[in-house]
């Protein structure tokens, strides 16, 4: 008597893989989770190296992605010139704020930074330069002590050195665990950046997104010429809060860079592949000035 099984196609375990359980879940290929990015503007999925060559700028709708200060500094200073300062400056617990600690070392962690800004000095153009630039991945760029301290010693070390200052603002405004503590340091910084313009100095900010709480009602607005990226939104409180407390529908791009440059808040809304050649000129016309007044 003939099997049953006999016009069964053989089992071919080369083609078939493991049978075991779970086997079939462990041989499936994974895709690296930082291999691509979806744009949340237009929803377009990208290479994460395409976007990176593009300078984090969507191709298709052209949405600025925010980028780390590290990113910025190479975008930004020529080769090689970047010399930090301060990095020794770091945010405390003063309050001993709940869970404020453990908030800090995943903020250390997560974004490879000290703090939430950077700062130093470079060449833009080949014009000496005192640079900060904020940090979206530190706690959203909050501004607690060590942030206002370091950009407060910045402008001190322009004045003395009689340099320039261009800053790159990215902020959720100040960060409620250091209290008023962390207001205070949009008093400290304004004061700042007064004392360098008394002098002369030239401050140039870059509002990036997002740019709101006591980073706009302070240093980032003080700048003798602001710039802003395409689309960041920029305000003090948010448009929902805002909303809510007039009851009143906001118009269509409300605190986004292209209103604000058409109400006369920003001098100009700068692409980013724009930005280093704009800041070169800007440096250089200042440049030219102080040479003239001597």
């Amino acid at each position: 008597m003939l099997s049953k099984n006999i016009f069964m196609r053989p089992r071919n375990e080369l083609e078939e893989g493991d049978q075991r359980p779970g086997a079939q879940e462990e041989q499936r290929p994974s895709v690296p989770d930082d291999l691509c990015v979806a744009c949340p503007s237009c929803k377009k999925v990208l290479f994460s190296s395409d976007l990176a060559e593009n300078l984090h700028v969507c191709p298709k709708c052209g949405h600025h992605f925010r980028m780390s200060p590290r990113q910025r500094i190479h975008l930004i200073a020529d080769e090689g010139s970047f010399q930090e300062l301060f990095p020794a400056v770091t945010g405390v617990d003063p309050l001993s704020f709940p869970g404020y600690e453990k908030k800090l070392q995943a903020a250390r962690l997560g974004s490879h930074e000290e703090e939430g800004v950077v700062c130093g000095v470079c060449t833009i153009g080949g014009h000496l330069t005192c640079l900060f630039v904020m940090d979206p991945f530190f706690m959203m760029g909050s501004m607690g002590s060590a942030v206002g301290e370091k950009i407060t010693l910045l402008f001190e070390y322009a004045k003395e050195y009689h340099l320039p200052v261009v800053g790159y603002t990215v902020s959720g405004g100040a960060r409620m665990q250091e209290g008023i503590i962390s207001l205070m340091q949009m008093a400290k910084t304004s004061g700042a950046v007064k004392r360098h313009s008394d002098v002369g100095g030239l401050y140039i900010a870059v509002l990036t997104d997002p740019t709101t709480g006591g980073v706009t009602a302070s240093f980032a607005m003080e700048a003798d010429i602001i710039l802003g990226e395409p689309g960041a939104l920029i305000g003090f409180a948010g448009p929902r809060v805002i909303e809510q407390t007039i009851r009143q529908k906001l118009p269509k791009g409300f605190q986004r860079a292209e209103f604000l440059q058409e109400k006369g808040f920003l001098d100009l809304v700068a692409p980013r592949k724009e930005q280093k050649e704009l800041l070169a000129r800007l440096l250089a016309l200042h440049s030219t000035t102080k040479e003239e007044e001597k």
